[in-house]
């Protein structure tokens, strides 16, 4: 019997609501039904800073969807991982006239990895980037960097 290889749509949903004017207001996403947020303007840009920011929420996305195919990667090509942690950095520039989310680099811990092999895991950790595809969402609009490897026994 052959396997089915079709491509299906999936649709993904969020709720939000929001109170207040610009940077004064703030909000609450729900997520996975029962997941609720809170978000605003991040105190940096003068909002309000309560919980999170839609621009922590990016990094996140992209560092989530990029943690899981680096980890799946790593184990394909028989790569020592035990767990790995992702430290996502994003850049806005030219703030607050002409702001736009201009960078974001993950940067990869392995834990349980080889050092020896540390070419190969930074090859691996450069492919995992073009392979997710939230992280293929930001291409051509925000320059997307993976940095260096780095091992927890180091």
């Amino acid at each position: 019997m052959e396997a089915d290889h079709s491509m299906a749509d999936l649709t993904f949903k969020a709720d939000l609501k929001w109170r207040g004017v610009g940077k004064e207001g703030e909000g609450a996403a729900t997520i996975a039904k029962d997941i609720t947020v809170r978000y605003s303007a991040p105190s940096e840009m003068g909002g309000k800073g309560v919980g999170t920011s839609p621009e922590e929420l990016l990094i996140a996305a992209v560092a989530a969807c990029y943690s899981g195919t680096l980890f799946r990667m790593l184990q394909k090509r028989g790569l020592a991982v035990n767990d790995l942690q992702i430290r996502a950095v994003g850049t806005v520039t030219g703030y607050p006239l002409n702001g736009k989310f201009a960078k974001l680099t993950v940067n990869p811990r392995i834990y349980g990895g080889d050092t020896s092999q540390r070419v190969d895991y930074q090859q691996v950790a450069e492919a995992a980037r073009d392979a997710c595809f939230i992280g293929k969402a930001i291409i051509g609009n925000v320059e997307y960097l993976v940095g260096d490897v780095t091992f927890a026994d180091e």
